[in-house]
C-alpha cells in the first residue's frame, strides 16, 4: 500500500486539532477522550488535548488504534458521466458525493472542471498550491481526452487542429496533436474514434473544436493530465489515492 509523504518535522500542532482535521473528532469530543484516557502519545496516555504534539516525530493513537496525520490528500477519480465537477450542487451530484467520509474532513476540491457529460481523469486535492499551478494559464499542461466523432476525422482536420483553431468565440486554441484511432460507419453515420491532446482548457474546448471543422463529439474521456494517467483498474466513480511516484511527478521532483 503507497505511504503518504510525511509532513515536515518541527511542526506542532494541537493534539484536537489534529483529531478534528482528520475527521476523527471534534475539539470539544477530543477533549472528552483525552479526560477518559483514550488518547495516547508515544504510548503515554494524554489528558489534555490541547497538548502541542508533532504529528510526524510522534505516534498518536486514539483507543489503541494509530492515527496516521497528513495535511494533504490527493485522489484520482475517474469522474463518470452525470456527475458535475463540483463540491455541491442544488440539482446534481457532485464528484464530492463520491467520497468516504474519511476524505470529506479534509475538504477536497476538483482540480479543475470536467463537463457532466464527460467522464475520465480528474484530480480531487485540498492542496491549492498545487492545485494552482495545474491551472494556471501559464504553465499549458497537457491534457489527451479520447472521442468518438460523428463524421469521418480526416488528416485535414488533424492539420487544422496543428495550427490551431478558432473556436465560436473568436478565440484561437493552441495548436493540439490529433491521433484518428479509426474511421467507422454505425447506424448509417460516419463516425471516428480518436485522441486529442490540448495544451489548454477553455469551456467545451474539445467539443468546440470539432465544431470548427463541421463535426460533434457525441463521447469524450479524458485519460490524461500532465503526468498522471488514468488508472485502467478505475470503474466510473471509483478513486484512489495517489502514489508517491505519481505525487512527485505531479511535483516535477
Amino acid at each position: 500500500m503507497n505511504q503518504e509523504p510525511k509532513p515536515k518535522s518541527g511542526k506542532k500542532l494541537r493534539l484536537d486539532k489534529i483529531l478534528s482535521h482528520l475527521g476523527l473528532a471534534t475539539r470539544s469530543e477530543s477533549k472528552k477522550l483525552a479526560k477518559q484516557g483514550r488518547i495516547a502519545v508515544d504510548g503515554k496516555t494524554v489528558k489534555d488535548s490541547g497538548l502541542q504534539v508533532d504529528p510526524e516525530l510522534s505516534s498518536i493513537e486514539v483507543d489503541g488504534q494509530p492515527v496516521r496525520y497528513r495535511e494533504f490528500v490527493y485522489l484520482l477519480l475517474n469522474k463518470p458521466q452525470g456527475v458535475v465537477s463540483a463540491t455541491e450542487d442544488r440539482y446534481d451530484r457532485t464528484v464530492v458525493d463520491l467520497l468516504d467520509t474519511e476524505y470529506l474532513a479534509f475538504e477536497p476540491f476538483p482540480v479543475g472542471r470536467l463537463d457532466k457529460d464527460t467522464e475520465g481523469l480528474l484530480l480531487l486535492t485540498n492542496d491549492g498550491k498545487l492545485a494552482h499551478e495545474l491551472l494556471s494559464p501559464r504553465k499549458h499542461v497537457p491534457k489527451t481526452y479520447e472521442a468518438v466523432v460523428l463524421g469521418a476525422v480526416d488528416e485535414s482536420d488533424g492539420q487544422a487542429f496543428a495550427a490551431g483553431v478558432t473556436l465560436d468565440d473568436g478565440y484561437k486554441t493552441m495548436p493540439a496533436e490529433l491521433e484518428i484511432v479509426r474511421n467507422y460507419v454505425l447506424d448509417d453515420e460516419s463516425r471516428s474514434d480518436i485522441r486529442l491532446t490540448i495544451m489548454e482548457g477553455k469551456f467545451h474546448q474539445v467539443k468546440r473544436m470539432f465544431e470548427a471543422v463541421g463535426k460533434k463529439v457525441i463521447f469524450l474521456k479524458r485519460v490524461t493530465m500532465g503526468p498522471l494517467e488514468l488508472d485502467p483498474a478505475l470503474a466510473p466513480g471509483q478513486y484512489r489515492e495517489l502514489s508517491e511516484d505519481e505525487l512527485r511527478a505531479l511535483r516535477g521532483e
